[in-house]
């Protein structure tokens, strides 16, 4: 019980540390941005959250999974979420099965009656990430705000998103365009901790892997039957399945054990163990001693979602700060 104890005291100092550093290194965002203009803002988008979270177990993975894809696009600006017509960034290939939307602009109608104009789209994603992340048993921390939202929203922007079927090589240079690293990478593909796939993105793993035909040899024996089981081949490809095989709906490590014992789900996942560097930073949290003196992955989330929270980041005139969140002034 006492190490237990020790073990919790020291991952909350290494969080503490670990964010001060990060917040203390972008002086255009900080903790806190709305206290004296909107002091409720961070409370009415976290009960929005919860009320959601508790009728509907999606909406947690939903709503950060909608943090990652509007910042790997025009930066964290809130251009996932506008509905320009058949442009609209949303519409593309790479954000299918995004949910999350109403969640996010029934948070902006309650900030706009309290605080009109104020608090931005984007950092309202951002926040609704952070919620996600506590009530699905993750890290507890404090997000950054003082985004403005964008005035673009293409979907041929969306181009360079990361995808399912990319090599290692490729989804590291993708994060390196953002700049991100391979931690980064690594850490936040762990965020498929909660949530689901559908089987439209296991096809070609399952049937046809690298265009040869038959399943990616890297997938473990004992986790294939269940796979195809569960997507068999001409099947509907919209039944889902967890991305975090037996750890569905609770942050844990146990995503990053899975990618390192041949049950990842993703493609894009096992790929990590393809590469020395990102497999090394996996079985960083696995050693003997990491439990005491090795990395700490909520710690190491909460950088690497800080650090995502500053791609793009809109100010000044590159930004404004829309009235709905759907839609630009």
């Amino acid at each position: 019980m006492k190490l237990i104890k020790m073990t919790m005291v020291v991952l909350a100092i290494i969080i503490t540390f670990e964010f001060f550093i990060v917040a203390n290194s972008q002086g255009q965002l900080k903790v806190g941005f709305y206290n004296q203009v909107c002091p409720n803002a961070e409370s009415v988008v976290t009960n929005i959250v919860r009320d959601a979270a508790k009728s509907d177990h999606r909406i947690p993975p939903g709503l950060l999974r909608l943090h990652f894809h509007d910042c790997f696009v025009e930066g964290c600006d809130g251009s996932i979420l506008t509905d320009n017509g058949n442009t609209s960034e949303k519409g593309a290939f790479g954000h299918q099965g995004l949910i999350g939307f109403d969640i996010i602009e029934d948070a902006k109608a309650k900030l706009e009656s309290l605080c009109p104009g104020v608090v931005s789209c984007a950092d309202i994603v951002a926040m609704a990430a952070r919620d996600a992340v506590a009530f699905s048993h993750g890290p507890v921390y404090q997000v950054e705000t003082g985004r403005k939202d964008g005035l673009v929203s293409n979907i041929d922007l969306a181009n360079r998103m990361p995808d399912v079927r990319d090599s290692i090589q490729l989804l590291k240079q993708k994060f390196i365009e953002k700049g991100l690293n391979a931690k980064d990478l690594v850490i936040l593909s762990a965020a498929h901790t909660i949530g689901s796939t559908a089987c439209f993105f296991m096809e070609e793993r399952l049937y046809n892997f690298a265009s040869r035909g038959g399943p990616d040899p890297s997938i473990n024996p004992r986790l294939l039957p269940e796979l195809t089981s569960t997507c068999p081949k001409n099947g509907d490809v919209g039944v889902r399945l967890p991305m975090d095989h037996g750890s569905e709906d609770t942050f844990d490590i146990q995503i990053l054990q899975n990618i390192r014992s041949g049950f990842a789900v993703l493609q894009s996942d096992a790929k990590l163990m393809d590469d020395v560097t990102t497999r090394g930073i996996v079985d960083s949290y696995f050693g003997v001693l990491a439990p005491l003196t090795g990395p700490s992955f909520e710690a190491d989330f909460v950088t690497s979602m800080i650090r995502m929270g500053r791609i793009g980041v809109k100010t000044g005139s590159n930004g404004n700060i829309r009235r709905l969140c759907k839609s630009f002034n």
